[in-house]
Order: C-alpha cells, then sequence, then structure tokens
C-alpha cells in the first residue's frame, strides 16, 4: 500500500521508527518530514499531508503530532480526506469500517509505539463496510444542509 506519513517537531522519533516498520511490511511510504526535532507548526505538515493523499499520491494517510489533535484538526480542513484521531485499536478499525477515513492521527505524547503499531495494523487491514455507511460518508465532503431531524 502506498502510504505518507508526516508529523511536527514533537512525533519525529514516532514518525520515524512507524516508517522503518511499515516498509519492513512492505508499504511504499513517503515521509513528508519533518526531518529533525527543531520547531515546526504541525498545520503546514497536516495540510501537506492531506493534499498528498487528496491528489492520489497515497492510499493513506498517517498524521501524528504530540497530542494529535492539531494535526487531525488541520488534516481535515481539505474536504478530500477524513481524518480520525485514535489511541486505540478498536477505534482505528471503526474509522475504517464505518467513516472510510482514509487519514489515521495518533499522539506520540498520548499512546507509546507498540500501540501506535497496533492502530496502524488494524486501520491498514479494515476495508470500509459501504452499504449503510455510504450514505452517511457521503455527506462528510459536503457543507451540512439545515434540515429538520425527525
Amino acid at each position: 500500500m502506498r502510504i505518507a506519513i508526516a508529523s511536527d517537531h514533537a512525533a519525529v522519533a514516532m514518525k520515524a521508527s512507524l516508517v522503518e516498520w511499515l516498509r519492513a511490511e512492505g508499504h511504499d511510504v513517503a515521509d513528508l518530514g519533518p526531518d529533525s526535532e527543531a520547531s515546526v507548526d504541525y498545520p503546514d505538515y497536516g495540510y501537506k499531508l492531506a493534499e498528498h493523499v487528496a491528489a492520489g499520491h497515497a492510499e493513506r494517510g498517517i498524521a501524528l503530532c504530540g497530542s494529535g489533535i492539531g494535526i487531525s484538526i488541520a488534516v481535515n480542513r481539505n474536504p478530500a480526506v477524513r481524518c480520525a484521531l485514535v489511541s486505540e485499536p478498536l477505534s482505528a478499525q471503526l474509522s475504517r469500517e464505518h467513516n472510510d477515513a482514509n487519514i489515521l492521527a495518533m499522539g506520540a505524547r498520548m499512546i507509546g509505539l507498540e500501540m501506535a503499531k497496533a492502530c496502524l495494523a488494524a486501520f491498514l487491514a479494515t476495508p470500509f463496510g459501504g452499504e449503510r455507511h455510504a450514505r452517511r460518508v457521503g455527506k462528510l465532503g459536503t457543507p451540512p444542509v439545515a434540515a429538520p431531524i425527525d
């Protein structure tokens, strides 16, 4: 699978370990940076990752920062992607099965490397469930319509 990964300075070490692990698993990984722990702004890397995935250069993306929150917000500003912030494998699985997420966000200061690998393994192995979820997912890329809820 073609996977793109980006982080901020707080997650550079986790990113490097995940890149190595993913390549050993046989994936084609594009590391979009940064390359050092020098302070950077997570939105810059989140936007870069979202654009990379939206353009079809990667099938899936991985967004990392200290908490995972900031970079996931940045990534989700692109309407062509669906980024889910997770900290355990079941949420990673459901993000694919129910929401057709194409980018996974995690917080390097919140979870350890082995948990991050378990989340990624679930995310990469799970197909979109389709059918009843497709209608809902279709609404995620469009502005909400003011309609009464029955």
